[in-house]
């Protein structure tokens, strides 16, 4: 089974998305900001097979910061190169999110469409 680790700090939106994975048939790890985000891929590095990012939340010192999922999607992948990643975006931030598959991520996702997710992450696994 393919494990997702899901990191967002918006309550509802991760609990909406971590329901829409677990009913899609993935196992789901999450975190609520980079800080527990890494930790819990620290804990979990090799069973998680696709992290998601959101591009912005609070940083690793707990303060808001533009882009810091960008962050941590850097310190996860000088951890593991090959894990798969998406990030999640607004409409509004375009620019940042093709800077995050410019740094290896896969893709990147506009909230507000959870099928639209479950589609791509099957996309990007049946790549790999």
């Amino acid at each position: 089974m393919t494990t997702i680790l899901l990191v967002d700090d918006e309550r509802l939106v991760l609990r909406s998305l971590e329901k829409t994975l677990l009913r899609a048939g993935f196992d789901v790890l999450t975190g609520s900001d980079c800080a527990s985000g890494l930790d819990t891929f620290a804990q979990n590095a090799d069973k998680i097979d696709l992290a998601i990012f959101d591009l912005n939340m609070p940083s690793f010192d707990n303060v808001p910061m533009d882009a810091a999922g960008l962050e941590l999607l850097k310190k996860v992948l000088e951890q593991k190169p090959a894990l798969l990643c998406i990030v999640l975006t607004a409409y509004d931030e375009l620019g940042k999110a093709r800077e995050a598959v410019s740094l290896g991520a896969k893709a990147y996702f506009v909230k507000g469409r959870e099928q639209g997710l479950v589609e791509l992450i099957q996309k990007i696994i049946s790549q790999a």
